[in-house]
């Protein structure tokens, strides 16, 4: 499993000694990202119940560690968690895409070898995510800086770009090459 990560909470430049485990949160988060995406590499399947409750559960969980590392003021948050929704809806639907994209992958990796042609459409696929991703950050950035500080605006996506990340990292562990 992953490694635990600690992320400095630097509430003060005098108090560096804070720290906000999310070890147990990634660990949550990428289990559940790793059985909703990688279903046809695993052998166990999770009932579509468990899941649920799995995705709600990781949802509030990484809205509190937001929550505790954005400082935000009453009049920030009252702007900040609408925005925040909204991003993690967008989110979702290209969550959904990479899901499918990994198990249109699994689906032809399980069967051998993987043509050129295939491997050009998922690599297309793949990337129209990574494409996607970018610019919903870009798009909701703008948003932010309209309600936040830069400082604040930057923090978000840096904790967004980090949970990313940690995920795309344990599913490139999990996922073969194509060959």
């Amino acid at each position: 499993m992953a490694t635990p990560v600690k992320w400095v909470d630097v509430k003060s430049n005098s108090n560096r000694k804070g720290y906000v485990m999310i070890s147990r949160l990634m660990c949550c988060v990428i289990s559940g990202v790793l059985m909703a995406a990688v279903p046809a590499f695993a052998a166990d399947q999770v009932s579509d119940t468990n899941m649920e409750i799995l995705k709600e559960k990781l949802k509030a969980d990484k809205k509190l560690l937001i929550a505790g590392n954005m400082e935000l003021t009453d009049a920030e948050a009252k702007q900040f968690w609408p925005l925040y929704d909204s991003y993690q809806k967008d989110l979702d639907g290209i969550n959904k895409q990479l899901g499918q994209t990994i198990k249109d992958y699994a689906e032809n990796f399980n069967k051998g070898n993987i043509p050129n042609d295939t491997a050009k459409k998922l690599l297309g696929e793949a990337l129209s995510v990574e494409e996607q991703e970018v610019k919903l950050k870009r798009t909701y950035a703008e948003k932010l800086e309209k309600v936040l500080p830069a400082t604040k605006v930057a923090r978000y996506i840096q904790l967004e770009t980090k949970i990313r990340s940690l995920i795309k990292f344990e599913m490139a562990q999990q996922i073969p090459l194509v060959y």
